[in-house]
């Protein structure tokens, strides 16, 4: 059976803006959302868990992403980049997004769990 929506993730440590002495780690991610079914749908909301290398969660919720809630024809695909500030040099995120087809059917869609990694910060 073909995925509903698929979620593909790429994450990247953004050196530049991170300031390790401050204990700010800055990471930049870009999220491609493809539609695969034979029906338009909205995304609704987001829902993010990330955590950090010593354990602290922080939930993040919303309407949309980066300020849109972008409709996806069949066969679509919408790619947007964000990003995420740890107090350490290793995490995670994941979560799920919010859809509505056109018929009115609201459906989560999964995120996979992805790293949040300086290089080489693990020996």
């Amino acid at each position: 059976m073909e995925k509903y929506i698929q979620v593909n993730v790429e994450s990247q440590y953004l050196e530049d803006q991170s300031d390790p002495e401050a204990q700010r780690f800055v990471f930049g991610y870009t999220i491609t959302i493809k539609n695969n079914t034979q029906q338009s749908s909205q995304l609704l909301n987001r829902h993010w868990t990330i955590t950090d290398g010593q354990g602290q969660v922080e939930e993040v919720t919303g309407p949309g992403v980066i300020g849109q809630q972008p409709w996806l024809k069949p066969g679509e695909a919408f790619r947007y980049s964000s990003g995420a500030i740890l107090k350490t040099p290793v995490g995670s995120m994941q979560g799920s997004y919010e859809f509505q087809t056109d018929e009115g059917v609201k459906v989560d869609v999964p995120i996979p769990i992805f790293s949040l990694l300086v290089p080489n910060s693990l020996h």
